[in-house]
């Protein structure tokens, strides 16, 4: 087990990226969460952001601020309806218009820099291959191909001192193996928000395919969903 050493994790205050949090603790890393205000339509997942690294005590806990509705394209930063009551096999045919356009390039981009000036060498980022919207930004060979760059574009990797790993634990995890993990981890979900549209009040909409996602893994997993739905 690694001994004090620092890793940042991308948190999004997500059922995922809670998860990361837990698993690089267990792997003895100091975590350094890394939000985004990136002018998505809800600050709900900021909050929940914000509960997680006070609950599960991170050594600290920043928001990068930037505004991806100036492009826009997206669900979720633009005025485009959110998908909803779509089945796996919908989601399995085109990339929804959820995503947000290199929203995780963006993301590591901002996580690396931020890495570089906290002495770390290690990045998790929640991204899931196998249970997911069909984000492109989400396969393993753009995270080995964005690791490849990341140690031609820093001091540490170019000098050698500290190769760039960037840590995808939950890749291969269906999202019912993501909720046993993270359950045997001792994580709350209750802190935790997945839903694209929720209600002022954080009510899940229950119908979009971030809430069809999180709770078929839940139901796969034989547990029951802390969070409040519609």
């Amino acid at each position: 087990m690694i001994k004090n050493k620092k890793a940042v994790v991308l948190l999004s205050g997500g059922l995922d990226s809670t998860t990361c949090v837990a698993l690089a603790q267990k792997q003895g890393f100091d975590v350094v969460g890394l939000s985004f205000d990136y002018g998505q339509r809800h600050t709900n997942e900021l909050e929940a952001a914000a509960r997680v690294a006070t609950v599960m005590g991170l050594e600290s806990h920043v928001t990068a601020k930037i505004d991806l509705r100036i492009f826009g394209g997206s669900a979720l930063t633009d005025d485009i309806e959110v998908p909803k009551g779509r089945s796996s096999a919908d989601m399995d045919k085109e990339i929804p218009v959820t995503y947000v356009p290199a929203r995780n390039t963006i993301f590591l981009s901002f996580a690396l820099a931020f890495a570089e000036t906290q002495g770390a060498s290690d990045i998790f980022i929640g991204v899931n291959a196998l249970d997911f919207s069909g984000y492109p930004d989400c396969r393993p060979e753009y995270i080995a191909a964005y690791e490849t760059m990341a140690n031609l574009a820093t001091k540490s990797g170019v000098e050698g001192k500290d190769s760039i790993k960037i840590h995808t634990p939950l890749i291969d995890m269906t999202k019912a193996d993501i909720v046993r993990t993270g359950l045997a981890l001792g994580v709350d979900y209750s802190l935790t928000t997945s839903c694209y549209d929720p209600d002022p009040d954080d009510t899940s909409c229950g119908q979009c395919d971030a809430c069809h996602l999180r709770l078929k893994g839940f139901r796969e997993a034989g547990e029951t969903d802390p969070v409040a739905y519609k």
